[in-house]
């Protein structure tokens, strides 16, 4: 069953996200420094795998990744480079960031959220965040990224009510340069 896709969320052509110019410019292992073979990780608006990928191999046979995103193409994409990796890790989902309800309360370590809630449909933000928090174990962490492009639905007012959900370990500050980031804890 195809989940349900507000009209308003923005799906950036796969080319666009995982390419040669992008595997030159970008460190796809960047993220990798926040998990352990064997831990959880939730990729939300995982594209075509480019982080999942490298954090799939990372958390090793022991390890699970949720790859999350509201675009069939590039989840088709993430399943075949596993399936060519023999990832047997990877677990892909089409279905909206606002909508995990196969995974458990408090059972991931690390979520990733790498441009997801800049080119998701305001109205579906909230219950994104609340979808981190609900997945997110206590001493559990979530990287988010939202960019400053002319599509993001993330301003500055924006974010600061996003990062007010958690405790924040690290970010970048205003006056903001480039795209949004922090990582961040579950309140408990």
């Amino acid at each position: 069953m195809a989940p349900q896709i507000e009209k308003g969320d923005v799906h950036t052509p796969v080319f666009f996200l995982d390419n040669p110019l992008r595997r030159l410019l970008e460190n796809r292992n960047k993220y990798s420094e926040y998990v352990k073979p064997g831990q959880v990780v939730a990729d939300l608006g995982c594209g075509p795998g480019f982080f999942s990928i490298p954090l799939a191999e990372k958390l090793g046979p022991t390890g699970h990744l949720y790859a999350v995103d509201s675009d069939i193409k590039p989840i088709r994409l993430v399943e075949r480079k596993a399936a060519q990796r023999r990832l047997e890790n990877i677990e892909a989902h089409h279905t909206s960031a606002s909508q995990l309800s196969f995974i458990q309360d408090e059972s991931v370590d690390f979520v990733l959220a790498d441009g997801l809630l800049c080119t998701m449909a305001t109205s579906e933000q909230a219950q994104a965040v609340n979808e981190i928090k609900r997945i997110m174990k206590s001493d559990g962490s979530a990287f988010l990224v939202a960019g400053r492009v002319s599509i993001s639905h993330v301003d500055d007012q924006k974010w600061e009510s996003i990062l007010a959900e958690f405790n924040v370990i690290d970010r970048n500050h205003p006056p903001y340069k480039g795209d949004y980031w922090a990582l961040v804890q579950k309140r408990v």
